[in-house]
This record gives structure tokens, C-alpha cells and sequence, in this order.
């Protein structure tokens, strides 16, 4: 069962705080999963979260550190000295270490990179600090286990048995060259029933997935999602292991991608903290921008509404379906743009298949819009027969433009919808940026224009 913090939880916590009964507090959280406590400080001001840090074991509180939020994270550290902060990060991984001593100054950083036990651990972390945060290095952590394909299996029992010392979780086995060039990996079942004088190189598995350690993050979880991989290696250019991602880290690359992507998706940037540790004034910064241009792209609307007042002076009923025709055009955008961003995230569609996907969507718009254009002139008989609104006697022709609007409207939408996003990544900009309102905004103003253009050729001579 998921944990939940109560409110009761956090007051008994907070007496404790302020009694200073320290054995209670460590009583009460150090049987508790490091998740659920990270979650509890996050309920409690920094003072508090603070003072409750330093009372549980560093055992615990290393992994605590990297399940906070990230703005409590950084309260927590600029109260911790260097060298307490370096006990910590002894007791991490060298990627998570390496993620967290890259939030510091570069003034700490140093400090706290002196203040390491482990000298292996500490190349290893300033090794990583060297790549890209949003490359494969960037993830990647050097824990891991390899053997060379050269010896037999009785030696590679006795090596992994040294290297599994400073292997939390053994993922899997690489093999590798004299070169320390990743040939493949071992199976486990393999090294238990192989013969102890057999060479490792007769039981290894060549095929293996691997990345280039400047691999784009999102590249990265790719492909562990296509392959239903826990572990990937890391190598260089010259196909040298320099180390694992585990499905972990990949996790919290996809939750970041899929939220920033949905965020902007709905006409806002991406927040940098979860949106109930973002101030109101960052809020607002993150969403005005576009608010602003979609608010002067609404302007040009009222002034495609203004162009044709002549028109719905003399044909009032036309602005009746306005807010129907314009809505439809922007709903069948929004949700051809939805899917093409979504298919391109995945690498369903690449640049060259615009064609491709004009073709599909020429044809899914032309039934969608056949489908609610028939819809459209259905009503309008309905309402005018069983007298519950009276179009005038030129009903008919106002049906007929309704009607024909919709499929023309529709069948613009969509393809605007699934082709802005191409034009985007053309421009090398990311598609997602293509958001909903953007599309249902150019909808809307073009839709006005072939609305009244429609009706302006069905009803000239009779109401216009």
C-alpha cells in the first residue's frame, strides 16, 4: 500500500523538533522507506526538514537527498559543510553523486570533492561531471561488473566477486577486450553451468544493445523502452566501456520529457519544479509569453469578424454558427497535432514523411469534416421543421453553407495540425511547441475567412 502523510504525522514530528527528542524522531522514520521520508520533509519548512536530516543515519540520508525536491535539496546542502555533504555522497552511486554535487558552486564543489574518502569514487564522479546532464553520459554510473573475453570462467567467478564489493546491484555481466572494447555480455545461468576451465569467450552473448556516451537522453530511453532493457552500457567513441544506465535514471528522464512536453502542449513552458513548489510570479512568467501571442493572434479573429460586418449585418443568422464552425476547425487541429507530436516523440515519424502523413490526414479530415458537416445540416433541418428556430426561407442555402464550411474547416485544421509540426522541427524547433491553442488559434482566423467566403457564394442574390 502507498504511503500517505497525514497531518497528524507531521504535527507528532514537529513536537518532537521542537522538544528535541531526537531518539523519537529516528524512531519513528528510520524503518521508513526513503521515498515516504523525502516526502514528509517536503511537508515540513527547511528548518525543520533540516534538523530532521541530520538526526538519521548517513546511510539513509544519501538516498533521502535524492528524492527531495529540488529547491529543498539545495536548502538542505547550503546548511551541511563540505565534508558532511561529502559523506553522503560517499554512500551514492557516482551518477546520482555526480547529479548532486552539479548543483553545487563551483566554489563547494571543489571543496567537497577533497573531502571524498574514496579517491576511485571521486575520479569517477569529476569523470562524469564532464558530460552533458541531458547526455548518456550525463545518466550513466560506473558501478558496474565486466570481465575480460580472454579468461575462463574460474577467474571471472573470482574477479566479479572483487568488483561485486563496489556493485550495489549487479545488472548485468560485460564482457570485455584487452582494450577494455565491449565484445557482449554473460549470462548468469551460463557462468553457473559452464565447465570452470572454459574460456569466456566461447559462453558470451555478442549480441548486445549499447549507447554512444554522447547519446541524447530521450535517445537513451528510447531505446531501453523499445528493448524492455533494465540495464544499458556506455561506451566511446572508439567502443570502450565507460559504464551503465540503469531504468532508474531513465524513468526520471521520460517523466521530465512527457511533462515538459504536455506543458507545452497547453501553451506554457516547462516548469522547472513540480507546480506546487512554483511561486506564483514564476507561474505567471511561464505562461504569459504565450497567453500574449496567442492573445494577439485572437485579434486577428476580431479583425476577420470586422472585415465581414457587411455580411453578418445583413445576414445576422451566419453569426450564429461562428463559435460552432471555428471550434471545430481548432478541436480537429488540436487533435492532429496531438498525434503527430506524440508519434514524433516516439520515432513513429520522422522529417521525410510529411508526405506520408499529409496523405493520411487529407483523407481523415475530409470524413471528419463529412461526418460533422452532414451532423451540421441535420440540426439545421430539425430545428427549422419542428419550428424550434426559424432560419427565414433561404434555410436551405444557410444549411448548405454551414455544411460545406465544416468539411472545408475541418479538412484545413487537420492538415495545419499534423503539418505545423513538421515546419517546426524543419526550423529545428521542438514540436511540441506547436501546442494546441497555437494551431486552434490559425484555425480559428482562417476558418472565419472560408466560412463567410462559403456562405458569401451560396447566399449571394438571396440574403447577401
Amino acid at each position: 500500500m502507498e504511503f500517505k502523510v497525514s497531518k497528524a504525522l507531521v504535527s507528532q514530528l514537529e513536537k518532537h523538533i521542537v522538544a528535541k527528542n531526537d531518539s523519537d524522531l529516528a524512531a519513528m522514520l528510520n524503518d521508513m522507506h526513503h521515498a515516504d521520508i523525502a516526502e514528509i520533509l517536503g511537508k515540513l519548512d527547511f528548518e525543520e526538514a533540516t534538523y530532521i536530516f541530520k538526526v538519521l543515519d548517513s546511510d539513509q540520508t544519501a538516498e533521502i537527498l535524492l528524492e527531495l525536491e529540488e529547491d529543498l535539496r539545495e536548502n538542505i546542502l547550503s546548511r551541511l559543510s563540505p565534508k558532511e555533504i561529502a559523506e553522503e555522497l560517499d554512500e551514492l552511486d557516482t551518477n546520482d553523486a555526480a547529479d548532486i554535487i552539479g548543483e553545487l558552486s563551483q566554489e563547494i564543489k571543489a571543496e567537497v570533492i577533497n573531502e571524498l574518502m574514496d579517491v576511485e569514487h571521486a575520479k569517477d564522479i569529476v569523470d562524469l561531471l564532464r558530460y552533458d546532464e541531458n547526455s548518456a553520459g550525463g545518466l550513466m554510473g560506473k558501478e558496474l561488473v565486466k570481465v575480460n573475453e580472454n579468461w575462463n570462467v574460474l577467474t571471472c567467478v573470482k574477479e566479479m566477486r572483487v568488483q561485486a564489493e563496489n556493485v550495489s546491484r549487479v545488472h548485468s555481466i560485460y564482457v570485455v577486450d584487452d582494450d577494455n572494447r565491449l565484445k557482449g555480455r554473460l549470462s548468469l545461468k551460463d557462468l553457473l553451468t559452464t565447465s570452470t576451465r572454459t574460456p569466456i569467450s566461447e559462453v558470451y552473448i555478442k549480441k548486445l544493445n549499447s549507447v554512444n556516451v554522447n547519446a541524447e537522453d530521450v535517445e537513451v530511453a528510447r531505446i531501453m523502452q523499445k528493448y524492455d532493457l533494465e540495464a544499458i552500457p556506455v561506451v566511446d567513441e572508439l567502443g570502450r566501456l565507460v559504464g551503465r544506465i540503469t531504468i532508474d535514471d531513465v524513468l526520471d528522464v521520460i517523466e521530465q520529457r512527457d511533462t515538459e512536453d504536455i506543458q507545452k502542449f497547453g501553451g506554457t513552458e516547462g516548469l522547472d519544479l513540480s507546480y506546487t513548489k512554483t511561486s506564483l510570479l514564476e507561474l505567471v512568467k511561464k505562461r504569459a509569453g504565450w497567453l500574449i501571442i496567442l492573445f494577439f493572434g485572437e485579434m486577428l479573429t476580431a479583425s476577420a469578424m470586422g472585415h465581414y460586418d457587411g455580411e453578418i449585418s445583413k445576414a445576422i443568422v451566419l453569426a450564429l454558427f461562428v463559435p460552432l464552425i471555428i471550434s471545430s476547425g481548432g478541436n480537429s487541429g488540436s487533435q492532429a497535432a496531438s498525434l503527430i507530436i506524440r508519434a514524433m516523440a516516439l520515432k513513429e515519424l520522422q522529417l521525410g514523411d510529411w508526405w506520408y502523413v499529409m496523405k493520411k490526414e487529407l483523407f481523415s479530415g475530409l470524413f471528419l469534416g463529412a461526418i460533422l458537416g452532414t451532423i451540421g445540416f441535420i440540426r439545421i433541418f430539425v430545428w427549422q421543421e419542428a419550428g424550434f428556430y426559424d432560419y427565414g426561407e433561404y434555410w436551405i442555402w444557410i444549411a448548405l453553407s454551414v455544411s460545406c464550411s465544416l468539411v472545408i474547416i475541418v479538412l484545413w485544421g487537420t492538415l495545419a495540425g499534423s503539418l505545423v509540426p513538421f515546419v517546426l522541427r524543419a526550423l529545428g524547433m521542438d514540436p511540441a511547441t506547436a501546442s494546441a491553442p497555437f494551431v486552434a488559434t490559425l484555425v480559428d482566423v482562417t476558418g472565419l475567412i472560408i466560412y463567410f467566403s462559403i456562405s458569401g457564394m451560396f447566399l449571394i442574390d438571396k440574403l447577401l
